[in-house]
This record gives C-alpha cells, sequence and structure tokens, in this order.
C-alpha cells in the first residue's frame, strides 16, 4: 500500500517523550500532566491551560539506577519510567497525576513524589484511590477522588477552570478526537484492511502523548487518506490477531509480529484504542465529573476487576472483539512479573480456545524488547499454526 499521510511524521514525534508537540505546548504556557493508567481520565487533563501526556520510555535501555531502587523482580515498564525520570527525561512534567492502581506503576510514582526527581519547580504529584468494583458505589467514591485529587488540585496549584462548562467542553473535544480514531480503525474490519496495525499504533499513541488540539488536522488528513486508500493486491499477511495484554506502548514490537505474517487489527491492552476511544456520554441531569468517573470505570477491561462476572465479561468482549474485526486469533502479552495481567493471561490462555474456539498466543515479554528471535519465531509457528487450522477446517 502507498504511505499513509502524516505517519513517518508521528513515528518521528513517537521516539522522545518530550517531542516537539509537547515542547510547543510548554512554550504556550500550558502545564504538561503526566499520567500511567486508564483510570486517570485523560479528558480531565486537557481542560485548558492544561493537556495530558501518557508516559512512555522509548529508546530504552537496561533500567540499572531505577532497579537499584526498585529491585529486578518487578515490571520493567515501572523502572524504565523511573529510569528516565532519573536521566531528567521527565522534567518538562508539571504533575504526575498518579492512581492507586497497577503496584509497580505506584511505585514509580511515590518515587517521584518522595525523591524530588523531577526539575521543576511547580511539579507535584497526586494520588487518586480506583475502586475494584463496578457499582455506584464505586462511581461514588471515584467520582469524590477525582474531584479531590484532579480537579481540585489543578485548580489550587496552577488556576485551571474546573467549572461543569469547562469539562463539558472539554468531553466535547475528546468525543470528537475519539470519533476519528474509530473512523480510522474502522478500516481495520475490512476482509482486506487499507492499515496496518503498527500504522494504527502509531496513530493511537500520539493522540496519547500530544496535545490533542495539535495533531487533529492530521487526523482529519489521515480519516480522509484512508477513503481511497487500496489494499494490496497480494496481502502481506497471513492471518488477523488481536493483540491483548497490559503496557504495549512500542509500535515496533507490533512490526515484528506483523512481519512474522500477523496482522494486528485490533488493539486491546493499556495503550490501546478498545477501550480507550469511545464516546463519554452525559446523560441527562448528569453532572459532567459523574459522567468521567461512570464512563471510565464501566468501560474498563482491566483485570484489577476480579469478581467472576466481569472476569467473564472479559474473555466474551475479547471473543466479540475478533469476531467484529475478522480475526483469526489472539496474542496474548504480558509484562514479566505484572501481576494482574499474569493471571488474565492464564486464564486467557485456557479459556478462549476452550469455550470460544479462538487461538492463543501466550507471551510473556519484557518493555526492552531483547528476545526478538525468540518472539519472530513464536509468532511464526503461530501463524503456521492458524494456517493449519484453517486447512484443517477446509
Amino acid at each position: 500500500m502507498r504511505d499513509l499521510v502524516h505517519i513517518f511524521e508521528f513515528e518521528e514525534l513517537l521516539q522522545e517523550a518530550y517531542n516537539d508537540l509537547v515542547r510547543k505546548g510548554k512554550e504556550e504556557g500550558r502545564r504538561a500532566l503526566g499520567y500511567t493508567c486508564y483510570f486517570m481520565p485523560e479528558v480531565l487533563l486537557d481542560l485548558p491551560g492544561c493537556f495530558s501526556v501518557h508516559l512512555r520510555a522509548p529508546r530504552s535501555g537496561s533500567p540499572d539506577l531505577a532497579t537499584y531502587y526498585m529491585t529486578n523482580r518487578t515490571c520493567m515498564y515501572g523502572r524504565c519510567l523511573l529510569e528516565r525520570a532519573l536521566e531528567g527525561g521527565f522534567n518538562f512534567l508539571d504533575a504526575q497525576m498518579a492512581t492507586e492502581t497497577c503496584t509497580v506503576t505506584c511505585r514509580f510514582q511515590e518515587h517521584l513524589q518522595l525523591m524530588d526527581i523531577i526539575q521543576n519547580p511547580d511539579f507535584f504529584c497526586e494520588f487518586t484511590d480506583v475502586p475494584f468494583k463496578k457499582n455506584e458505589n464505586s462511581i461514588d467514591h471515584y467520582e469524590k477522588q477525582l474531584q479531590a485529587h484532579v480537579l481540585d488540585k489543578l485548580a489550587e496549584h496552577f488556576g485551571i477552570d474546573t467549572s461543569d462548562a469547562a469539562l463539558l467542553q472539554a468531553i466535547k473535544e475528546h468525543n470528537e478526537l475519539c470519533a476519528l480514531i474509530r473512523e480510522i480503525g474502522s478500516y481495520r474490519k475490512l476482509e482486506q484492511p487499507t492499515i496496518t496495525g503498527t500504522e494504527f499504533s502509531m496513530i493511537q499513541l500520539v493522540t496519547q502523548v500530544c496535545p490533542k488540539d495539535m495533531i487533529m488536522d492530521q487526523l482529519r488528513d489521515i480519516a480522509e487518506d484512508l477513503k481511497t486508500r487500496e489494499p494490496d493486491d497480494k496481502p502481506a499477511y497471513r492471518c488477523k490477531a488481536v493483540l491483548v495484554g497490559s503496557e504495549e506502548d512500542d509500535p515496533y514490537f507490533i512490526q515484528l509480529i506483523e512481519e512474522c505474517g500477523i496482522l494486528v487489527v485490533a488493539d486491546r491492552h493499556c495503550y490501546g484504542s478498545i477501550p480507550g476511544r469511545e464516546e463519554i456520554v452525559v446523560k441527562e441531569g448528569e453532572r459532567p465529573r459523574r459522567a468521567n468517573a461512570r464512563h471510565y470505570l464501566e468501560t474498563s477491561m482491566c483485570p484489577r476487576f476480579m469478581e467472576q462476572h466481569t472476569m467473564r465479561e472479559r474473555k466474551q468482549f475479547l471473543a466479540d472483539v475478533a469476531k467484529e474485526y475478522g480475526a483469526d486469533g489472539i496474542i496474548n502479552c504480558q509484562m514479566k512479573f505484572c501481576e494482574y495481567w499474569s493471571y488474565e493471561r492464564t486464564i486467557n490462555t485456557l479459556i478462549l480456545p476452550r469455550d470460544y474456539g479462538i487461538p492463543v498466543c501466550s507471551i510473556e515479554k519484557e518493555y526492552v524488547n531483547n528476545a526478538i528471535g525468540q518472539l519472530r519465531t513464536r509468532f511464526q509457528a503461530f501463524a503456521e499454526s492458524i494456517e493449519y487450522k484453517k486447512l484443517q477446517t477446509k
């Protein structure tokens, strides 16, 4: 297929956390607000006068200093973030809006709070408690936490307008971006998709790490370009798969999967769009802060929710996504030492083939992809197994 408009520009933006658009946002006097989890609603961090940055540590090496503080028995994602902070790579942050969710990212953020790592006199780190259940009491608690630890703190420290009117406008702009991402992602559902998983990953990641208003025109151009983009005469893939798992912010990992003949057609992981790019609906008579709390709790597919019915709902959700996107299988990746996803990956590997007939490739990996040869062998074998299954079916 011909090159997708703006894709090389987006790829360049992903090479550094402090990229050109983040730098431009800072030069305009806006506050850069970091976060690490879906449960920190990015729409609240995109109010006028500030912008959200989903933290990444691109091009990481060995996190030796961070390992000294966090040990080598913790998820490398958290260690690489701390290593990047110790290197000075996050000094552009004005605040880290933390959540009490993933254990290792909590430890990373506690180090930011206690060690005076970020060299910015205005910097502060604030923690929000997130419930473990999805019910009205949980929404009440979550709403109060977001008010006390996000909205009130932004108003107190930076004078940000956190009124209902400002929140409604932020939700409107957020929904406009989500609509564009869903439109772009819809081309992955075609029998012969006209966008690769690598390209979509770059587009989705850029929407998470840059001021959103600075990329809206490019997203509209991409959506328009895809209307006339034609697939290759002969597909370059052997099968399609949904990528499932924890933190996956490296588009080159997805490129590796696709080089092995597996087209990644859907992204259900912590940096993905499913969930993540759904419209936030404000019900009649509902305050926008309540709508945000309800939306992020109800749409989350995080394995920290461990009630039986929610666990079963997640399996059904994956099966539905695989069917909707025409996937032949699921690649379930877990960051090594990730507590929640180690359980979820094990359960998915057993339940999805048994109850839904969906093949699963189960991978445990590090944040830094050093085992490329082994991964390539696993993905190639998975593609071959799916091809063999198709031949048996015929």
